[in-house]
């Protein structure tokens, strides 16, 4: 009110129950609100509303209880659909018909700790992963696989624009592509032997050369720094700026190059068919196997178990392990050469194409065939990208195959021509990024394919957006992580595990165990039955006794007399006279009757 006389100018106007409104602008004593609505129908004799006042706050609050169990069984159910995406081993195994004590405690604990950690994955997707992937949508009656990327470029926004372009360098060679682990460098090779590393986001240059010899494969190595390429004699390794670091002799004749991060191996597999192991933090060899199988021209690894697997002219693909001298799988998967590899992300699918013109699927924890599918010429050019798209080119055409290992899908998820009949070299899916990098017989092409890329990144693990200092403490990290060439193997949790011994090797044991400690006792107790027992030898008493051995007194005397007299048979007892003898007869050892024995003794002689 005083404001309001401030502003208008005009006095208050008093309350119409009181002239001191301060006095009546107290609060009564506070009561339940049944106490006071009595109380006001006592004074003023009005019905109260209180009680319905409460009611209403009932009904209110009873609503957001409900809003809020509805809302708590909604993120319930999206982490139900989420948590079905981590699962490994499907739904859950029923363990009553168990009989096994130990086998059904241990298979409990076993899907407790894959529900945990699949819980704990999706939950961390919810919360952290808040970036969708994209996708590719059409109306009624179309297919997207009839979108060009010139449709694309024009209907999304301008940055995701400027990704797409194309090198056209003509009559320089085909072209090998490669980009780094955090998807921020682009590595181009030609077979003329030209070399160059950009930031291709940036369409900015690194470094350029040219090494005047044909390339047959190149590879980034642990980061965007150093990168290895096959050249027509040796391997050699450069720096990001094209300088050449090292020239590794015992890799020659190399037609494919992969590279191992976490344990820093680089593997290679020519038309010798020798695969190679080299550590790049030391430089020595590690192991090297002749595959007995003539030239390969197919190679990639595992990133689940770090397995190498080769595709080779006769149709079979082996999987390699550091730690052995003969495969580890050998599979045959195509009447014919296998002219490309590709396994996806998690480990479990494996696609080989062949010169039988299928593209066939497998499941690496059966290694049986999942289905296959043909295409118009044999495809000399497969990749998985990180969320699973799978890439097939041939010719000139590359497509692009959406949830294709799984399920087999009836049509492309896109397709491209490249106009100038353009022979494809090289397919490269860039991490992190919806952008798939094409080698051609003209340079290269950057296409636009939508939700190929993860998303959301890790940055311990790939940061797209690092410094320099970041760099240099992930590559110090990695050093400290690397892990050894003796863990690759096919099963990767196996590492740490106890092997279960065979119950006849468990008898085996057993049975020498028991043999070794009777042995021990036999040992050890003929040690002691030749031991001198010397216990006691020394006492005072024993001494004494000894010393008192040459005395002669007459209780010493005595004894000696005693001792005699009980030799000849004669007992003080009786009277002097001998003792009878143990026998009776001529043979007894009693002696002979004296004269004066009476007659009821004579029976105990002689």
């Amino acid at each position: 009110r005083r404001l309001e006389t401030c502003l208008v100018g005009r006095a208050p106007t008093p309350t119409p129950r009181s002239t001191t409104p301060w006095r009546h602008s107290r609060r009564p004593r506070r009561r339940s609100n049944a106490r006071l609505g009595s109380h006001r129908r006592r004074r003023t004799g009005m019905v109260s509303t209180t009680s319905m006042s409460a009611a209403a706050r009932r009904k209110k609050r009873a609503a957001a209880q409900l809003t809020a169990k509805a809302r708590e069984r909604a993120i319930e159910r999206d982490m139900r659909e989420r948590t079905k995406k981590y699962k490994v081993s499907g739904d859950r195994v029923p363990t009553k018909g168990i009989a096994d004590k130990k086998t059904k405690a241990a298979l409990k604990e076993t899907q407790n700790l894959a529900e945990e950690a699949a819980r704990a994955a999706a939950t961390r997707e919810k919360w952290m992963a808040i970036d969708e992937p994209g996708v590719l949508e059409a109306d009624e009656g179309e297919k997207t696989f009839q979108f060009q990327q010139r449709d694309i470029v024009k209907n999304v926004d301008l940055n995701a624009a400027k990704k797409v372009f194309d090198l056209d360098v003509p009559n320089t060679g085909s072209y090998y592509v490669d980009y780094s682990h955090n998807g921020r460098e682009l590595l181009l090779g030609s077979s003329e032997g030209a070399l160059s590393m950009m930031e291709w986001n940036r369409h900015r240059m690194l470094g350029e050369t040219d090494v005047k010899e044909r390339i047959k494969c190149v590879t980034f190595l642990h980061n965007e720094q150093f990168y290895a390429a096959a050249q027509d004699r040796y391997t050699y390794i450069y720096d990001k700026r094209g300088l050449e670091v090292h020239c590794l002799e015992d890799h020659a004749h190399v037609n494919k190059l992969t590279f191992l991060p976490r344990h820093f191996l680089l593997a290679s597999i020519g038309t010798q068919g020798i695969l190679r192991y080299q550590d790049t933090t030391y430089g020595k060899i590690v192991a090297q196997f002749r595959t007995k199988l003539g030239e390969c021209d197919a190679m990639t690894h595992s990133n689940y178990n770090a397995v190498v697997h080769c595709g080779h002219k006769n149709g079979t693909v082996t999987l390699w392990s550091p730690n052995q001298g003969s495969p580890l799988v050998k599979m045959l998967t195509h009447r014919g050469c296998v002219k490309g590899i590709a396994i996806d992300r998690s480990g479990k699918y494996m696609v080989t194409s062949g010169v039988d013109a299928q593209v066939k699927v497998w499941d690496l924890r059966m290694y049986k065939p999942v289905h296959a599918y043909y295409s118009a010429q044999p495809a000399s050019n497969i990749e998985i990208s990180q969320r699973g798209m799978l890439a097939i080119g041939w010719g000139s055409t590359v497509q692009v195959w959406k949830d294709a290992l799984a399920t087999k899908q009836n049509s492309p998820y896109m397709r491209h021509q490249f106009a100038l009949g353009q022979k494809i070299n090289s397919i490269k899916f860039c991490p992190y990024e919806d952008i798939m990098g094409v080698g051609h017989s003209r340079g290269f092409t950057s296409l636009l394919v939508p939700g190929a890329g993860e998303p959301n990144f890790d940055t311990f693990v790939s940061n797209p957006f690092e410094t320099k200092g970041q760099r240099r403490e992930n590559e110090v990290a990695k050093l400290l992580d690397k892990l050894p060439s003796e863990t690759i193997q096919l099963d990767p949790d196996a590492i740490g595990k106890l092997r279960a011994v065979p119950k006849e090797v468990q008898a085996e044991r057993r049975q020498a165990a028991i043999t070794a400690e009777l042995s021990s006792r036999k040992a050890q107790r003929e040690k002691n039955e030749e031991k001198t027992k010397m216990k006691g030898k020394n006492r005072t008493s024993k001494r004494y006794r000894k010393k008192q051995l040459n005395v002669i007194d007459d209780k010493a005397l005595a004894k000696m007399e005693a001792k005699k007299a009980r030799e000849a048979g004669v007992t003080e007892k009786r009277g002097g006279v001998a003792a009878p003898g143990a026998t009776a007869g001529a043979a007894s050892t009693a002696p002979h009757a004296p004269s004066d024995v009476s007659a009821a003794l004579r029976r105990f002689y002689k």
